[in-house]
């Protein structure tokens, strides 16, 4: 246990010194939500009870930025696999779990510094939200953080191509950002698109972000969603660290 936890540590250092020299894209990664915030929160004024959209809106906006940002955490690895810097790791005794789980730590760790630089601007935007409410929200959003950057990882040591992996990703997430909530409440939906959207995962994560916000830390979709992406995120570590034993040079 010494031994993951040191490899871990050392890996998470150089990952996060590496990421720390491209500072910008934190604040780059920024730019899209807070778009979405400033100029399309208030469009939906008008559709939400009590013409408070921004207060609906920016939980599923975090949880968008969950989804987005890690997803493209994969082409780091890209780049590290073409410099033989991941080989260069592999004939080490480092553990193949630390190899994976130092950079994902590092991706939700940018992810929450993003997430609460957002939150910021939020308040500003009057949001209210209670303090349970509000770091339940952020574990959750890390705990689906850590699962998509997984399957970036995974996913890049299995195409170890920037086109490829960027279309696999789109075609991944865009589906299930369509069907989660994210932008307009799925009460607004034709029934056939409630009917798919209720297997997305998402969509009962959106749900569950909402009802924090609202103060229903107890609301039906809490504790699913919470099981849901916990799982996710063990498989896809899992699956994307067996990936650095069996990925061919």
């Amino acid at each position: 246990m010494f031994k993951f936890l040191r490899d871990t540590r050392l890996v998470f250092e150089r990952s996060l010194q590496v990421s720390l020299r491209n500072g910008v894209w934190v604040v780059v990664g920024l730019f899209q939500p807070l778009l979405y915030m400033l100029l399309f929160a208030p469009l939906l004024d008008g559709m939400m009870p009590g013409g408070k959209a921004i207060q609906t809106f920016t939980p599923g906006l975090l949880t968008m930025m969950a989804m987005l940002g890690p997803a493209f955490a994969g082409f780091k690895l890209i780049d590290d696999l073409r410099s033989g810097v991941i080989e260069r790791f592999r004939v080490t005794p480092v553990s193949r779990i630390s190899l994976l789980l130092g950079p994902v730590l590092v991706d939700v760790l940018l992810l929450l510094a993003q997430v609460i630089l957002l939150q910021l601007v939020a308040f500003a935007m009057g949001v209210r939200v209670g303090m349970a409410g509000l770091v339940l929200t952020f574990v959750l959003v890390s705990l689906i953080g850590a699962g998509m950057a997984s399957l970036s990882y995974g996913l890049a040591l299995l195409v170890r191509d920037e086109g490829g992996l960027a279309s696999m990703l789109n075609f991944l997430t865009q589906p299930l950002l369509l069907l989660s909530g994210i932008l307009i409440p799925l009460t607004f939906a034709p029934v056939l698109i409630k009917t798919i959207a209720s297997v997305n995962p998402f969509s009962h994560v959106v749900d569950a972000t909402r009802a924090l916000f609202n103060g229903v830390i107890t609301d039906p979709s809490v504790i699913p969603s919470f099981g849901l992406m916990f799982g996710m995120a063990v498989v896809l570590l899992v699956w994307a660290s067996r990936m650095f034993k069996t990925a061919n040079s």
